[in-house]
């Protein structure tokens, strides 16, 4: 899972960060009003998650409003106070980057990751790894 900031995970291979393809993450809640878990130092504000709520909600209800959608492609995205570059946003799924670093957002039943991967990291293996954590929290119910 997650490193958790109130209780750290001393086994980081059980940890999305400790997984190598990612540096810093967060769980929040389906409707962005909570962070579950976090890494240290990722601070995220309340109006970049609710802003990735929207975002996932139009892109999920293809026959809705999509200007959340279209306003992140041309405009980006904001992440921890970063303004990120949006590549692709399908389904439940956005990936953006802010030149070689990237984020990846999953949204399960539940919550959304919210990853980050740095320039040494590889793009595609941090978007498997948090897709594959997000296919893990759906089959479990979360």
């Amino acid at each position: 899972m997650l490193q958790n900031t109130s209780t750290p995970v001393t086994n980081r291979e059980n940890s999305l960060v400790g997984s190598g393809h990612i540096d810093q993450a967060a769980i929040v809640s389906a409707a962005g009003d909570s962070v579950w878990a976090a890494s240290p130092g990722f601070a995220t504000q309340p109006a970049e998650l609710k802003n990735i709520v929207t975002i996932l909600a139009a892109a999920e209800n293809e026959k809705g409003d999509q200007s959340a959608v279209a306003t992140a492609q041309a405009e980006g995205i904001h992440v921890a106070g970063e303004r990120y570059v949006v590549a692709r946003i399908d389904g439940r799924s956005i990936y953006a980057r802010k030149g070689r670093t990237g984020i990846c957002i999953a949204k399960t039943k539940q919550a959304f990751i919210l990853a980050h991967h740095a320039e040494t990291q590889v793009a595609g293996n941090a978007s498997s790894t948090t897709e594959a954590l997000a296919d893990y929290l759906i089959k479990v119910g979360y």
